[in-house]
C-alpha cells in the first residue's frame, strides 16, 4: 500500500510527465527516476504504518465485540436492552474497520 501526501503526488506527477518527454527523445535522465523512487518509497513506508495501524483497530473493535457479546449474554434481564445496544454498536465499529482495512489493502 502507498500513501501520498498532495505534494508528493504532484511531484510525482510533474517528473512523470518529464521522465516520458525525455524517454520519446531517447536521453532520459536517471536523477529523474531516482527521486520517484525516493517518493514511491516513503509513500510505501507511511502505508504499512498505516496499514498496521488500521489492523491494530479492527482487533481492538473485534475484541470490544467480543466483550459486549459477553456482556449481553451475563445481563440481568432489565438491563438486556441496553447490553444489546452496545452490541450492535461493537458490530458497527467493527464492520467500518472491517471495510477500512479492506479499502486500505486493494489500493
Amino acid at each position: 500500500m502507498h500513501s501520498y501526501t498532495r505534494a508528493e503526488s504532484r511531484e510525482r506527477g510533474k517528473l512523470f510527465r518529464q521522465g516520458f518527454k525525455q524517454s520519446l527523445a531517447d536521453c532520459l535522465d536517471p536523477d529523474i527516476k531516482r527521486q520517484i523512487e525516493r517518493i514511491d518509497q516513503a509513500a510505501a513506508e507511511r502505508g504499512a504504518l498505516e496499514l498496521a495501524a488500521l489492523h491494530k483497530v479492527q482487533a481492538d473493535a473485534r475484541q470490544d465485540l467480543a466483550a459486549a457479546k459477553a456482556a449481553e449474554r451475563t445481563a440481568p434481564r432489565a438491563d438486556r436492552p441496553a447490553a444489546r445496544e452496545a452490541r450492535k454498536q461493537a458490530e458497527q465499529r467493527v464492520r467500518l474497520a472491517e471495510r477500512a482495512v479492506h479499502k486500505a489493502e486493494r489500493s
